[in-house]
């Protein structure tokens, strides 16, 4: 037996908090960091409303919402009472030949919040999943019409669809975060970012001219309604989206809405497509579909597309997550629907798009900063430079805040439930460390 072998598996706990932390920065991978030389992380001890508890007794106000999920702050009792109904009876069984009523429950309160023709609904266990099964609907819908030619995507610059190959793959090429993965990533065509003038038109014609070229090689355009995330942090206006919906319909290709960072409510309307009135084929939804307890995401869908797939007398989807459609996620996700429906949450956004336009604009006086933008519960500052991740984050959390800025961004996507005396710290926050 090899000496690196143990004879017995034993595993040992951890005596110190200091001990824990080292094993962390030696061994456990944070997203978006380097093992040899990671960005600092900071011990939360447990978090309550709209503050996370560090280990050494400080507290931060999230200025983030875990990744724009936790729409309804930590420690809910409501959220947290859901998941305690639920474990009495089970956390999880497979998805394959059985079913449950909490995954029930949550298609048809989905259903019934969505667009009439959005009928059909696929679980999965992230947001980059629930956009893979989103380009598979598109790719196999005119396979099975036997249109085998319409394998390419068309998207926009400065998007963000996931970390996943397929969601990476229509993610911005040059100034996203996927670069190093050109070469083996699928090739699919992207126009412009969208820019709006006024009076609402747009520079959409370089979509369609692409579209004109290419239309026998693409089957779906996928874009993120009104709001670039990850990608930019970009606004645009409802129009464009009219716009696109009527081109993709002229073209014969699907309209897929990446809603996973824009849907229950962050942008003003339930869902963003809301503000221009129209329908996508295909709606993935995401991150606040739990209110930020676990991960969920669902891709939803038409009859003209499930019965596009079905044209081959088959039908099937070639997709099946181990957790699909788990208990305990469908179970929470029921819960924050219904907590987000019987709060004020329209006003809730209101005020915060309100007190977000009133104390950011000051930043604009600063040389540093490019642009102040907000949209919603959205609060963006775009810099001139890319910030230095390190330095920065040290900054907001000695001065109390949750802020996590990346590239040239400097953004707040706070909890709905956020008090106006906790966004002011916030606010100031950003201003007093641009100001350094």
């Amino acid at each position: 037996m090899s000496d690196n072998i143990p004879s017995a598996h034993k595993i040992s706990s951890f005596s110190s908090s200091s001990e824990w932390l080292a094993y962390d920065k030696a061994h456990l991978w944070h997203p978006y960091t380097s093992m040899s030389d990671p960005l600092p992380t900071y011990p939360v001890e447990s978090a309550h409303g709209v503050r996370l508890k560090l280990a050494d007794g400080r507290e931060l106000i999230d200025g983030m919402s875990s990744w724009w999920a936790a729409i309804h702050g930590y420690n809910h009792s409501v959220l947290n009472a859901a998941l305690e109904q639920q474990i009495q009876s089970m956390s999880h069984v497979m998805f394959g030949g059985l079913t449950h009523l909490p995954a029930v429950t949550l298609a048809k309160k989905l259903i019934e919040l969505t667009a009439e023709p959005l009928q059909h609904v696929f679980f999965a266990d992230s947001g980059s999943v629930a956009v893979e099964v989103a380009i598979k609907m598109a790719m196999q819908y005119f396979q099975a019409q036997g249109k085998t030619s319409k394998q390419k995507l068309l998207t926009v610059r400065s998007g963000y669809h996931g970390d996943t190959l397929g969601g990476m793959s229509v993610c911005d090429p040059l100034n996203g975060m996927h670069q190093l993965f050109q070469g083996i990533l699928a090739q699919h065509f992207f126009a412009p970012e969208p820019h709006c003038a006024e009076d609402g038109s747009s520079n959409i014609a370089e979509l369609e001219q692409l579209l004109q070229q290419h239309q026998a090689e693409i089957a779906a355009v996928i874009i993120e309604p009104l709001v670039q995330g990850a990608g930019g942090m970009r606004f645009y206006c409802p129009e464009y989206l009219q716009q696109l919906r009527a081109i993709c319909d002229d073209y014969d290709v699907l309209l897929i809405l990446d809603e996973i960072a824009t849907g229950f409510g962050r942008t003003g309307s339930l869902f963003a497509y809301e503000q221009a009135g129209i329908v996508p084929d295909i709606l993935c939804l995401g991150k606040a579909l739990t209110g930020g307890y676990l991960t969920l995401a669902a891709t939803m869908t038409t009859q003209k597309v499930v019965q596009g797939i079905s044209a081959d007398g088959a039908g099937i989807l070639m997709h099946g997550p181990t957790f699909m459609a788990n208990p305990l996620a469908c179970q929470v996700a029921n819960a924050s629907i219904e907590l987000l429906l019987s709060s004020d949450w329209k006003n809730s956004i209101a005020r915060i798009e309100a007190q977000l336009q009133d104390e950011l604009a000051i930043c604009r006086s600063l040389d540093c900063v490019e642009d102040v933008r907000v949209k919603g519960a959205i609060g963006v500052v775009e810099l001139k430079e890319s910030v230095d991740m390190k330095t920065m984050q040290a900054d907001f959390v000695a001065l109390g805040v949750w802020i996590r800025p990346f590239n040239k961004l400097v953004y707040i996507m706070p909890p709905f439930i956020i008090e106006t005396k906790d966004l002011s710290k916030l606010t100031r926050a950003i201003y007093q460390v641009l100001s350094k």
